[in-house]
C-alpha cells in the first residue's frame, strides 16, 4: 500500500458494557489505523462488534457502556491545531501553574524511594485483607447467587397465582434458598478477612521489621528531595504550564478553573512517582484521565499555539464532542426513518445542522443545503426542499441522510449498514453515490456490513471481527482472494452466490462465545473445523502475512500443519463472474 497518513489510529481498544449487575465485554483488545481518504469495511456476523467499535469513534456508546482500556488517537490537523488568547485570568492561570510545578519538582529527585514506601505500605495492608483472588472468588459467588435469585424473583412475577401456586411456592423457596447462601458468604468472606487481621497484628517480628525499613526508607527520601531544581527542569515547567493552559483553555471559567487545579495535581504526583515529564507518552498519560494535552509550539505576546494529541477514548468534556461529532466524524445509520424527525422539513433538517455547525446565515444555510440535495441526487431539489421525509421514497431518504452527514464536510463517514434496508437496485444506487461523493470530497469510509457483495464493491481494506476482536486485516483482493483465518473462510463459504444446484447453502455451526466470559484459546475454535489442541488453550498472536495482510489463527505458525482453504472458495472471482455473467 502506497504510503498514507493514518488518520484515525486505535490500539488496544477494549470495551465494556454493564448489564444487568454483569459486566460484558464487546471490544477485546483490537489495534487498527485507518487511512485518510480509504474506504475500510468492519465486516463479521451479528454481535461480533461491528457498530459497537465504530461507535466510539464518535462518543455514542450506550449509557452503560464504556472503554476500559486503549486509546483512539484522531490525527485530524485541522480539530488539533489550537490557539489560546491571554486574558488576564489565563495569565494568572500560567503563573500560578508554573510556580507550583517548580515547587513541587524536587519530588521527581525521591521517585524510586517514594515507590518502595508504596509498596511496602500495600505489602503491610495485603498482609491484612483477603487477596484479590480469594476477593474476587468471594464477589463473584455472591453476585452470581443474588443474580439467580433476582432472575427467579422476575419469573415470579410473571406466574398466575390462581393456577401456578406449586411452581410459585417453588421459585420462593429457591430465592429463600439462593438469598440464604449468599448471607452465608458474606459471612464467611467477612470471618475471613477478621482471621487475616488478627493474624497480621499477632505477627510481631514482621512489624518490627517493617518499623525499621519504612524508617530507612523515608530518611533516604528526605535526603532525596532536599536537592536544588536546576534551570533546565524550570525551563520544562514553563514548558508545562503552557500545556495546562492550551488543554483547557477551550473550557468555561469555572469548569477551567477545576480541569486546570486536576492537572496540576496530576502532575505533582506524576513527579512524586518519578514519572519522566519529558517523553511525551508518559506526560500524554497524565493528561489524559482530565483533558486531551495540547502541545506548545509556539506563542506571541499575548497568545498560546498548541497541537492537540486527540485521544478519543479518554474525552472527559462533553462539550468537546460537539467539536468532532458531525463535524469531523459523521455517521449514516441503517434506517433513514430514525436518523430524519418526521415533523420537520427535510430543508430545515439539514440547514440547522450547517448553521450549528459552521454559524452561518440562514439564507447561505439554504443554498448549501439545496447544493448537497443536488451532490446527493435529489431532482428538483428547490421544489422538494419543504417537503416532510414521509413524501421521500427509502432511497431518496437514505440520500438525505447522507447529505446531512456530509452537511459538514467530516473527515470520516462511519456507514452502518446503510443499504440494508433498501431493494437491490437501490443499494448500488447509494453505493456507487458514496464512491462518487468521496472522490469529490475527499473523506474517509468506515462501512459497516455482513454483506460481502457490498465489501467488493466499495471497500479498499477489509477488518474481520469475530467475537470483538479483529482476526484477519487486508486488502479486498487479499481477503477475498487470499483469505487465511478459518473464520474468512467460513464467511466466504457462506455467499450465496457459491452454491451451486441441489447443493445446501453452506452455513456456520455453532455460535458465538458468550461475551460475559473470559474466553480462553481462540474464541472461534468451538465452530472452527480445523481446531487444533492450541486453538483451546492459547490465544493466537497477529501473523504478519504480507505489509498489509494479518490473520489471527494458529495455523499461520510455522509449526502448524498445512491446511488448504475450502474447495468452495477456490478461484471464488471466476465462480463470482460467471454467476453473474459478466
Amino acid at each position: 500500500m502506497e504510503e498514507k497518513k493514518v488518520l484515525l489510529s486505535v490500539k488496544d481498544l477494549v470495551v465494556k458494557f454493564r448489564v444487568r449487575g454483569r459486566i460484558l465485554t464487546a471490544i477485546r483488545g483490537i489495534s487498527l489505523d485507518i487511512y485518510e481518504n480509504e474506504s475500510i469495511a468492519i465486516v463479521g456476523e451479528s454481535g461480533s462488534g461491528k457498530s459497537v467499535f465504530t461507535k466510539t469513534f464518535a462518543g455514542m456508546l450506550d449509557g452503560n457502556g464504556f472503554i476500559d482500556n486503549g486509546s483512539i488517537i484522531f490525527n485530524d490537523d485541522e480539530l488539533n491545531d489550537t490557539y489560546v488568547k491571554l486574558n488576564d485570568s489565563l495569565r494568572s492561570l500560567l503563573r500560578h501553574a508554573e510556580q507550583k510545578l517548580n515547587d513541587h519538582s524536587n519530588l521527581e529527585y525521591g521517585g524510586d524511594t517514594w515507590r518502595q514506601i508504596l509498596e511496602l505500605e500495600n505489602e503491610k495492608k495485603a498482609r491484612s485483607a483477603l487477596s484479590d483472588e480469594e476477593d474476587q472468588r468471594f464477589a463473584d459467588q455472591i453476585r452470581d447467587l443474588k443474580f439467580r435469585a433476582t432472575e427467579a424473583f422476575n419469573l415470579k412475577q410473571t406466574l398466575d397465582s390462581s393456577k401456578e401456586k406449586e411452581e410459585i411456592r417453588r421459585l420462593s423457596q429457591e430465592i429463600k434458598s439462593l438469598e440464604e447462601q449468599a448471607k452465608k458468604l458474606e459471612q464467611e468472606r467477612d470471618a475471613a478477612v477478621k482471621a487475616k487481621k488478627h493474624a497480621a497484628v499477632a505477627d510481631t517480628e514482621y512489624n518490627t521489621r517493617y518499623e525499621q525499613r519504612m524508617a530507612e526508607l523515608k530518611e533516604r527520601y528526605d535526603r532525596e528531595i532536599a536537592r536544588e531544581v536546576p534551570q533546565s527542569v524550570k525551563e520544562r515547567n514553563a514548558v508545562l504550564a503552557k500545556e495546562i493552559v492550551l488543554s483547557v483553555g477551550r473550557y468555561r471559567p469555572v469548569k477551567r478553573s477545576r480541569a486546570a487545579n486536576k492537572l496540576i495535581e496530576a502532575l505533582i504526583e506524576a513527579m512524586r512517582m518519578g514519572v519522566d515529564l519529558d517523553d511525551i507518552s508518559q506526560r500524554s498519560a497524565v493528561f489524559d484521565d482530565i483533558a486531551f494535552l495540547v502541545r506548545f509550539r509556539d506563542e506571541t505576546e499575548d497568545t498560546l499555539h498548541g497541537t492537540a494529541v486527540t485521544n478519543l477514548a479518554n474525552i472527559k468534556n462533553p462539550g468537546d464532542w460537539t467539536l468532532i461529532r458531525g463535524r469531523r466524524i459523521a455517521t449514516v445509520f441503517q434506517d433513514p426513518m430514525t436518523s430524519l424527525n418526521p415533523i420537520i422539513t427535510i430543508g430545515k433538517q439539514i440547514t440547522s445542522i450547517i448553521i450549528k455547525h459552521q454559524g452561518c446565515s440562514e439564507v447561505e444555510a439554504r443554498t448549501r443545503a439545496i447544493d448537497l440535495m443536488y451532490k446527493v441526487g435529489i431532482p428538483n431539489a428547490e421544489r422538494r426542499f419543504d417537503d416532510y421525509p414521509f413524501q421521500y421514497s427509502g432511497g431518496m431518504r437514505q440520500r438525505i441522510v447522507i447529505a446531512i452527514a456530509l452537511s459538514c464536510q467530516p473527515k470520516i463517514l462511519i456507514c452502518d449498514e446503510p443499504t440494508t434496508a433498501l431493494d437491490v437496485t437501490i443499494q448500488a444506487q447509494i453505493l456507487q453515490l458514496l464512491k462518487d461523493l468521496q472522490k469529490e470530497l475527499g473523506f474517509t469510509i468506515v462501512f459497516i456490513t455482513h454483506d460481502l457483495g457490498v465489501v467488493a464493491n466499495i471497500a479498499d481494506r477489509v477488518g474481520v471481527l469475530y467475537a470483538g476482536q479483529l482476526v484477519e486485516l487486508g486488502t479486498v483482493e487479499e481477503v477475498f482472494y487470499d483469505p487465511r483465518h478459518p473464520y474468512t473462510w467460513a464467511l466466504l463459504s457462506s455467499l450465496p452466490q457459491l452454491a451451486e444446484k441441489n447443493t445446501k447453502l453452506f452455513s456456520i455451526t455453532g455460535t458465538p462465545p458468550s461475551l460475559y466470559n473470559k474466553i480462553v484459546g481462540d474464541p472461534f475454535a468451538p465452530r472452527n473445523v480445523y481446531c487444533m489442541k492450541i486453538d483451546t488453550v492459547k490465544e493466537p498472536p497477529m501473523f504478519q502475512i504480507t505489509d498489509t495482510h494479518f490473520a489471527k489463527t494458529w495455523l499461520l505458525d510455522p509449526r502448524s500443519p498445512r491446511v488448504e482453504k475450502p474447495a468452495i472458495i477456490e478461484n471464488i472471482h471466476e465462480k463470482l463472474m460467471a454467476t453473474y455473467n459478466l
